[in-house]
């Protein structure tokens, strides 16, 4: 393998983070030196456009495509993501290589002790269908405002007074030093989205030889719980407007693979579980059975819910 290698990321302080992590992984576990990983910060549509949500302007692509361009180009010899940001079909030629150990799934909520105590009528700032929903479904009352942009952004917004409260995720809290920010919210209140809190690594399918010194950080329970969200989420034909919901986690006998799926006022809310049974990763089977909670969720959904989803 050639050094230095080329690191891509986007340059938001938590993107910066999570990357250097990442190369601090990767120079422990080969006994690099420094200056053998290089970071390159590539800014992508969605640091650009935030006045927008996703769903009207790309979609998730927004945070990936001028990454995986450059990853294509071979300008960037890998590229570290926000994995609940990762498109779930990806081009053929690029690869999930590695994930990092999982931190805490839970979105936080700051501006008050609890979604019970927020006061009548609250106005809550985010940009997430499913996090919408999910307030709508605990809070009725609450009004929905656009917040978008990095921590700092949403952060200076709420205390402007656009909004009463907020939701972020724990994870990226967490990883910028700043967990008194908040209070978690119980996945049994608000399940996460699919990925959420794990920073996943890509590289050129072909590339074997960067491949396998990535591999050398996987962690290999959270590649496992990710893919089979993911599988989830393929299985639903879920896109970044569908509210959905999804966590898998250790079990005895295998994977427990909860999901959720919302309407997008929160009125209706399918759930379910599955097994997936077996100590290590199978693919297949693990897919195979995300898709079956797929279906049973989308065939106990009404027409209206069903049609959020493509599967």
């Amino acid at each position: 393998m050639h050094l230095p290698l080329r690191l891509g990321t986007r340059g938001s302080p938590l993107a910066l983070t999570q990357a250097r992590m990442v190369a601090a992984a990767l120079r422990a576990a080969h006994g690099w030196r420094d200056d053998d990983i290089v970071i390159v910060p590539i800014r992508t549509s969605g640091d650009r456009i935030q006045d927008r949500a996703l769903a009207e302007v790309g979609g998730k692509a927004l945070w990936t495509k001028e990454l995986d361009r450059a990853l294509l180009a071979r300008e960037i010899d890998f590229a570290v993501h926000s994995m609940k940001d990762v498109e779930t079909i990806r081009p053929a030629e690029i690869a999930i290589a590695a994930m990092l150990p999982r931190a805490d799934v839970r979105d936080r909520l700051i501006g008050a002790d609890s979604l019970a105590a927020l006061r009548p009528d609250p106005v809550i700032g985010t940009s997430s269908p499913r996090r919408s929903a999910q307030l709508r479904r605990e809070r009725p009352d609450v009004t929905i405002t656009l917040f978008r942009g990095n921590v700092d952004t949403r952060l200076s917004r709420l205390n402007l007074g656009e909004a009463d409260a907020t939701l972020l995720a724990a994870a990226g809290l967490d990883r910028l030093g700043r967990p008194e920010i908040g209070v978690a919210i119980p996945i049994e209140q608000m399940l996460p989205a699919p990925a959420q809190g794990a920073v996943g690594i890509e590289a050129l399918a072909a590339n074997a030889a960067v491949r396998e010194g990535l591999a050398a950080i996987d962690d290999g329970a959270t590649s496992r719980c990710v893919a089979a969200e993911r599988a989830l989420l393929a299985a639903l034909g879920a896109d970044c407007r569908s509210p959905v919901a999804a966590l898998a986690v250790a079990a005895a006998g295998g994977l427990r693979l909860r999901a959720e799926i919302l309407a997008e006022d929160g009125a209706e809310c399918v759930a379910g579980e599955a097994l997936l049974p077996g100590a290590a990763i199978d693919g297949g089977a693990d897919a195979r059975h995300a898709a079956a909670l797929a279906r049973d969720l989308l065939g106990r959904a009404s027409p209206a819910l069903r049609a959020l989803f493509t599967g």
